[in-house]
This record gives C-alpha cells, sequence and structure tokens, in this order.
C-alpha cells in the first residue's frame, strides 16, 4: 500500500480523497492556493502546502509546484481527483518519470482516450458501436460536407481534445457547415489549445448513459450497474441516478459488457466510465474519461463499494476482491449537483461568503461538500458547491426521498440551484423516467430573459 498521498485537487473531491486515505491508514498531503487558505480540505489533511496563486494556471494546473510538494513532503502517490490534471497526460507521465504512483491508468491510455478521434477509433476496434461519422480528424470544411453526403443530416462538430459542450456545434444542413466548423474550432482552440475537430451523425432524441469500470494490474476488469445523466444544462450534467429508468435489459447487458471490452483491450487500470449515446433502442460510444466521476457516489450508494479506496488499493498493486452483490444495483440513487449559480438571473455565477449552511440529514441521504458556514466561494474555479445523494428502495422512494432533503438543504449568502432541482423533481415527465437530454429546452425550465420558472412543493407538476 502507498504510503502517504498527494491529493491535487481542491473542494469536495479533495475532501473524499483525504477521508478514504484516512480510513485505509495512509497520511495525506493537501496542495491548496492562496485563495483556499480557509478551505476544509486544507485544514483536514495530514499536511498541506500552498502552491501559488488564485489563478488555477499558476496553482492546481502547476505541475512543478505540484511535484515539488509531494517531494518536500515525501509523498509517494498522487491522487488527480477530477478536473484540473485529472486526464492530463504530460502531468501523468512526469509522475511516472520520477517515481510518483499516479492513482489512474497510465498517461498512455490517458492520452490516447484524450484524443477524441483516437477514442472512437479505440472503441471500434474493441466492438464497441460508435455513431456514424468520420474515420479520424477532419481536415476542413469539405471533408464535413462529405461525410454529411455519406451518412446525413443532422452532424455534430466536436473538438477533438475536448468536453463540456466546448468546441461542439449541431449542423441540420449543408449550408450551416462552413460557419459552424469555424466557430467550434477557434472554441476548441480557445478552451484546450488545439482546434482539431471531427464529426458525428447527431441523434435526437438521446439520452446520456454512461458505465463505471474498474480495472487492476492482475488483469481484472469489472463493470458497475449504469448511471443515466440525461439531465443536463448546455451539455453540463446536472443530475445522476442509478439504475437508468425503462432501460431494456438486453441494452443493460450489452453496455456492460461493451465497457468492460473496452477497459479491457485497452490494458485499463483504474478507475474509469465510459460514456454512451442512447437512442431509439440502440447505443453507441461517446468517449472514456480516465479518472474518477463527479457523480461517482451514485455507484457507490446503490453497490456498497468505496470506489475511492478500491482506486488506492489498485494503484498499490493489489488484486480487485469485491463481492458479487456489488454488481447487482441495491434500490435507487439519484445525485444533485448543487452550483454556485442564480437560475433567476441566467445562471450568473456567484462567489462570496456563505452565511448560513444547513445540509440534510436522516435516512438515504449523503451530503459531499466543502462548505461551512462562514466559507467564502471564490470566484475562480468551477461553480460546483456540494453534491446531494439520495437513495431508496425504488426510483419514486428515492424521488420522495430527494424533494424532503432539497427542501430541508439551506445555504444563504450566495445563491444556488437547490431551486432548479426541486423544479425538475415536480416535473412529470421527469418522475416518469428515461428524459432525453434535450429535457430541460423542451420543457422551458428556464423561460424567456433568463428567468426561472421556479416550483415548490405542492405546484402544479406542469411546466
Amino acid at each position: 500500500m502507498v504510503g502517504k498521498v498527494l491529493v491535487a485537487n481542491r473542494g469536495e473531491i479533495a475532501l473524499r480523497v483525504i477521508r478514504a486515505c484516512r480510513e485505509l491508514g495512509i497520511r495525506s498531503v493537501a496542495i491548496y492556493s492562496t485563495a483556499d487558505r480557509e478551505s476544509l480540505h486544507r485544514m483536514l489533511a495530514d499536511e498541506a502546502v500552498c502552491i501559488g496563486p488564485p489563478q488555477a494556471a499558476g496553482s492546481y494546473l502547476n505541475i512543478p509546484a505540484i511535484i515539488s510538494a509531494a517531494e518536500l513532503t515525501g509523498a509517494d502517490a498522487v491522487h488527480p481527483g477530477y478536473g484540473f490534471l485529472a486526464e492530463n497526460a504530460r502531468f501523468a507521465e512526469i509522475c511516472e518519470r520520477v517515481g510518483l504512483t499516479f492513482i489512474g491508468p497510465s498517461s498512455g491510455v490517458i492520452a490516447r482516450m484524450g484524443d477524441k478521434a483516437a477514442a472512437r477509433r479505440a472503441a471500434e476496434e474493441a466492438g464497441v458501436p460508435i455513431t456514424p461519422g468520420s474515420d479520424g480528424l477532419c481536415s476542413g470544411v469539405e471533408e464535413v460536407k462529405r461525410v454529411g453526403a455519406e451518412v446525413g443530416y443532422p452532424l455534430v462538430i466536436k473538438a477533438s481534445a475536448g468536453g463540456g459542450g466546448k468546441g461542439m456545434r449541431v449542423v441540420r444542413s449543408e449550408e450551416e457547415v462552413e460557419a459552424a466548423f469555424a466557430d467550434a474550432g477557434r472554441e476548441a482552440g480557445a478552451s484546450f489549445g488545439d482546434g482539431s475537430l471531427y464529426v458525428e451523425r447527431y441523434l435526437d432524441p438521446l439520452r446520456h448513459v454512461e458505465v463505471q469500470v474498474l480495472a487492476d494490474t492482475h488483469g481484472n476488469v469489472v463493470a458497475f450497474p449504469e448511471r443515466d445523466c440525461s439531465v443536463q444544462r448546455r451539455y453540463q450534467k446536472l443530475i445522476e441516478e442509478s439504475p437508468a429508468p425503462g432501460l431494456p435489459e438486453r441494452v443493460r447487458d450489452d453496455l456492460l459488457s461493451a465497457a468492460r471490452d473496452l477497459a479491457a483491450s485497452l490494458g485499463y487500470v483504474g478507475a474509469g466510465t465510459v460514456e454512451f449515446i442512447y437512442s431509439e433502442g440502440e447505443f453507441y460510444f461517446i468517449e472514456m474519461n480516465t479518472r474518477l466521476q463527479v457523480e461517482h457516489p451514485v455507484t457507490e450508494t446503490v453497490c456498497g463499494v468505496d470506489l475511492v479506496a478500491e482506486q488506492i488499493k489498485v494503484a498499490s498493486g493489489e488484486e480487485l476482491e469485491l463481492p458479487e452483490s456489488a454488481f447487482s444495483p441495491q434500490g435507487h440513487a439519484i445525485e444533485f449537483r448543487i452550483n454556485a449559480e442564480d437560475p433567476r438571473r441566467n445562471f450568473m455565477p456567484q462567489a462570496g461568503p456563505v452565511e448560513f449552511y444547513n445540509p440534510p440529514g436522516g435516512p438515504g441521504v449523503r451530503v459531499d461538500s466543502h462548505l461551512y458556514a462562514g466559507y467564502r466561494v471564490p470566484p475562480h474555479y468551477d461553480s460546483l458547491l456540494a453534491k446531494l445523494i439520495v437513495h431508496g428502495e425504488s426510483r419514486e422512494a428515492a424521488i420522495r426521498r430527494g424533494v424532503r432533503a432539497l427542501d430541508e438543504f439551506a445555504v444563504s449568502g450566495i445563491e444556488t440551484t437547490l431551486p432548479l432541482h426541486l423544479a425538475i423533481l415536480e416535473d412529470g415527465e421527469f418522475r416518469r423516467g428515461g428524459v432525453p437530454t434535450r429535457f430541460l429546452e423542451e420543457r422551458r425550465l428556464a423561460s424567456e430573459g433568463g428567468m426561472l420558472r421556479l416550483l415548490r412543493a405542492g405546484a402544479p407538476s406542469s411546466l
């Protein structure tokens, strides 16, 4: 087992890793920027090192400073969390070169799956279904038009190095290709330093379904029950649940097999997530996230597995030893991402002091958060404040518990997306299950002018 883990992240995920280390008897090292001096992850770790200014480029993305912090504190492993450097192949390679155990897959696998066009090829080689599209990167507008003539419109142009909807444009006719290709390339270049693009047939309506995988150095690869992540805003996930409602058993079995096959073909080690779209009874590969997901607690809740602890054990060379019960969902779990955004004002980002903080509790309720009363939310980082996870014997029971927990959840001083989640849970279509990714737009939860039509308990379920 590794002896000391440097956590190369901040916020709730840094806390999550620190807690797992403590339960395993492993010492932890927190890194923090000057903006995070009063953060819980700095205070709860065994050791802490300030690595730079508030801006992420000078701190949480500063590879030399992070490696120096590991050397200074005698850490022998690095856990990257999610975001920041979690899928940075160069960072993983440097850790490998200096003898630090990177708690994740190899730098080579990260590089291969980080290139979305290369990831499509890897999936195809593993026998995993992919959507019709380009064979690789598209060199220009004419190549996109050629693909459109072959597979039909609409198409989606995507950044090869991208994610989160950046560098992504949907085109519904040949006339739209030129402007969309230029816009996507510019955005991809600005966001990722790489403007290369590829193209796929755009399926609509569709659902976003993903499979958590875990693999060790002994050749064992396992896949856990799927998660549905279809409730999104601008391609950013808001709600995740497991198991996916209304998914045919045949599709469910094939999804898990496809995810296992892809991970095995890559020689994958560690935790990862294979993401798919599901449309009209068929599923297709989107991408593979070579890290822990924000929504990993959903899987932990229905499977009874500590994924972070398993990550650390696998990185230490241990063989996976999981009970059979881990691969069958026990009840239903739903996760709500609570963000520092004001849904009444077009989701304007929020920053400032938290005056009052009251997380919900009771049976079947879990909150992962770095908040406390008096904490000042900095403006420099991702808007995620907390993750509320609820569990029930059925989806209906989990939704009822979610309404109760969201109603108890109180944060004052800044606006949050708590009212949005209550609005979603009151919606009849969501309650029936199996909503598409365009659900929020279709149901017009965000009305003209960006003013959210909020629902509270007892309000009509029709929007």
